[in-house]
């Protein structure tokens, strides 16, 4: 168990990457993200609003999200990528558009050192906006 010195919580992993300081806003997030990755944040960010700007945004498990009723999808950056979190169902649907992605369950890695693909983006938000109104009704 590791303790971090600075803001006092225990981790599994020794010196375990975090954010000490408690992120409110997506602002607060981007602005905490190494300067080359934040104007791909931004992007990502105004094409998920463009698709569903219904959504509000929060921050939900320490990462940008948006909700409409409920989470929509979910963004964070990583070393080597910047992770998007729309859940399990959308990875199937969207599965023909992914091959050249690594995925998970729920997860999408875009690679920093490629082009990020906002139409993608925007149509599997715009599915997860869909979906959530459906269950909504």
């Amino acid at each position: 168990m590791w303790h971090c010195p600075k803001c006092g919580r225990d981790f599994p992993n020794a010196q375990q990457h975090h954010y000490c300081e408690k992120i409110v806003t997506i602002d607060d997030y981007i602005a905490a993200q190494a300067e080359a990755v934040q104007p791909l944040l931004l992007q990502i960010r105004a094409t998920i609003h463009a698709a569903a700007p219904q959504a509000t945004e929060r921050i939900s498990w320490q990462m940008p999200t948006f909700w409409q009723g409920e989470n929509l999808i979910h963004f964070a950056a990583a070393k080597q990528h910047i992770g998007i979190y729309p859940g399990g169902e959308a990875v199937g649907v969207f599965a023909g558009r992914l091959t050249g992605y690594k995925t998970s369950k729920g997860a999408i890695q875009l690679p920093l050192d490629k082009p990020i693909d906002h139409e993608l983006i925007a149509d599997i938000t715009r599915w997860r906006a869909a979906q959530a109104g459906a269950r909504a009704r």
